[in-house]
């Protein structure tokens, strides 16, 4: 192997440890005194009092039941026909669609900093192929990743969540169910396409050593 070669094995092998570290923080159980830290920080979101106890009467159970592990939230989005007015927002005055725009650029960011992504984000086809409930007329996805349970909650508390909470809240209804992903699967063709570039890069420096 070349000195060229090495030492950008030593890069590449330092960067990938730094990704590594990112993508998996914040790794072990939350303990009572965490919980209790973040759920008062999320108390004083600027959104409606009676929607946070109900917010965080299901979100303290869900933390206290951490397991550790990656946390999917499966978003199921249905915009309102006019904004709400919000005690963070009040003088706002666009569209629903401009207030979720104005939340999201807020979230990148955030999301960014907590190694948390969205996986899937999409409009809805319609109609609904199947729809029990039918005031449910779900018109938008998102699905997102978390590292674990205490990430969501350290996103959702950090200073930098609170300004933008509202334009979500005041934008849609929405169901958000956390889910444990058993099996994870990327896009086989990136999977596949991967597994044959790694392959002809160690052929190359096999032949190239030999």
């Amino acid at each position: 192997m070349t000195a060229t070669g090495l030492i950008l094995g030593i890069i590449l092998l330092v960067v990938y440890i730094i990704f590594w570290r990112w993508h998996s923080q914040g790794s072990g159980k939350l303990t009572s005194k965490e919980i209790d830290q973040y759920i008062s920080i999320i108390e004083k979101l600027p959104i409606p009092e009676e929607e946070i106890r109900a917010i965080v009467s299901r979100l303290r159970p869900w933390a206290e039941a951490d397991d550790g592990k990656p946390v999917y939230m499966f978003n199921m989005i249905r915009f309102f026909d006019e904004v709400r007015t919000y005690p963070g927002a009040p003088e706002f005055k666009g569209t629903p669609d401009e207030a979720n725009n104005r939340y999201m650029k807020g979230i990148i960011g955030l999301w960014l900093k907590h190694a948390s992504y969205p996986m899937i984000d999409g409009t809805g086809q319609r109609p609904n192929l199947i729809n029990i409930e039918p005031e449910r007329d779900w018109a938008h996805a998102t699905v997102a990743r978390y590292p674990n349970r205490r990430t969501f909650l350290k996103l959702n508390a950090d200073p930098a969540y609170a300004p933008c909470s509202p334009y979500k809240f005041m934008s849609m209804e929405l169901d958000l169910l956390p889910i444990t992903g058993k099996i994870v699967v990327p896009d086989l063709r990136l999977l596949v396409g991967g597994v044959f570039l790694i392959t002809f890069f160690a052929i190359n420096w096999i032949i190239a050593v030999v």
